[in-house]
């Protein structure tokens, strides 16, 4: 197990640690954050090779920030609309370099991944009842359920209201639960 790894300081902590000189506190921050940052990143853009690259951008965007970077949520909301706006902007290049015509919806990565192989067919179930929520509530669906993140760090991270949050949480559930191939999933 890496250093990185064994380190039990909070993020805010690492922060401090950053802003006083100590960098090795900022691999700490990207070992911990890589694999959220990639897989936000895949959902986005749809293409492995442009996660890597947004993962790599969000992060040097991220150490630009020190020293005086003050941490008044959680990580992963400040880095939320970094890894989004780049993602989606990497995807848009692309398709403009390939010619490509629109640009696709946000991707389902993350959505019904766990599990076991015979869950194959209820996991493409629920991706496909997922695509026919729209994207905000797709959006909060996947940063709620996938990114585990409070109704809070949503606010924050999507730059509305809590009360939006919540609003489009519980529309978005509702429409699950309406359809019988899912419902057991979201069920109280």
């Amino acid at each position: 197990m890496s250093k990185a790894a064994d380190d039990q300081r909070s993020d805010g902590e690492l922060v401090a640690a950053i802003n006083a000189g100590d960098w090795t506190a900022f691999e700490v921050l990207y070992f911990r954050h890589r694999d959220w940052a990639y897989r936000l990143a895949w959902r986005f853009s749809g293409d492995e090779a442009d996660a890597q690259d947004v993962v790599q951008e969000v992060f040097v965007y991220l150490a630009r920030k020190f020293p005086g970077l003050q941490l008044t949520a959680g990580l992963t909301t400040l880095l939320y609309p970094a890894v989004k706006h780049t993602a989606i902007t990497l995807r848009k290049k692309r398709q403009r370099m390939v010619g490509g015509g629109e640009l696709g919806d946000l991707e389902m990565g993350g959505v019904g991944d766990k599990g076991t192989e015979g869950d194959g067919e209820l996991r493409e179930q629920l991706r496909e009842v997922m695509r026919g929520l729209s994207e905000e509530h797709r959006e909060v669906v996947l940063m709620r359920f996938v990114d585990e993140m409070s109704l809070d760090e949503i606010a924050a991270a999507l730059g509305v209201p809590t009360g939006t949050v919540k609003s489009r949480l519980h529309h978005a559930v509702k429409g699950l639960r309406a359809d019988s191939r899912v419902r057991r999933w979201f069920e109280v």
